[in-house]
């Protein structure tokens, strides 16, 4: 079921992300829940009552890979955030640290939230999430501590985020 709409005039230049509803729209996702326990071989997190946890895994677990670790395995990313600027260059450093201080506060509660990749390129930060919730809550923890220009595209067909954000 998904929810309202909210009015056009909430969304800013640029901002299009919509809730979503992650069973309909990721293909990384099961269109049905799995009926029992599981445990991702490669990441060892478990899914257990609907959602996927850190946990340790019950005994009737099945051996699967979970949605994080087959995009990673994949190498195809849900979200990709571009950091640049001359602020972005200058504090290179922290704005690494807040990001990966996003990651760790998303993944302990959400373990299908990851960073993929991070690398710096041609004087911006590039980094490839697993999730797109993940990659822009990333972009808002830049915005609220930084200010700068934040924006960002959703593909929903795709189930893609692209996000740029720089000062």
């Amino acid at each position: 079921m998904h929810s309202a709409q909210p009015p056009l005039s909430a969304f800013g230049p640029g901002r299009h992300l919509q809730a979503l509803d992650e069973q309909h729209h990721d293909p990384y996702q099961n269109d049905e829940k799995l009926s029992g326990p599981a445990v991702c071989e490669k990441c060892a997190a478990v899914y257990e009552s609907g959602r996927w946890q850190w946990a340790l895994p019950p005994a009737d677990a099945v051996a699967v890979r979970c949605p994080a670790c087959r995009r990673i395995a994949d190498r195809l990313a849900a979200g990709y955030i571009s950091i640049s600027g001359n602020f972005a260059r200058e504090h290179q450093e922290e704005i690494i640290n807040l990001i990966r201080h996003a990651e760790i506060r998303e993944k302990t509660e959400h373990p299908m939230q990851r960073i993929m990749s991070f690398r710096a390129e041609d004087g911006r930060l590039l980094i490839e999430t697993t999730d797109v919730h993940l990659a822009r809550g990333i972009g808002e923890a830049l915005e609220r501590a930084y200010k700068g220009d934040l924006t960002f595209h959703y593909n929903e067909a795709a189930h893609l985020l692209r996000l740029h954000w720089q000062r």
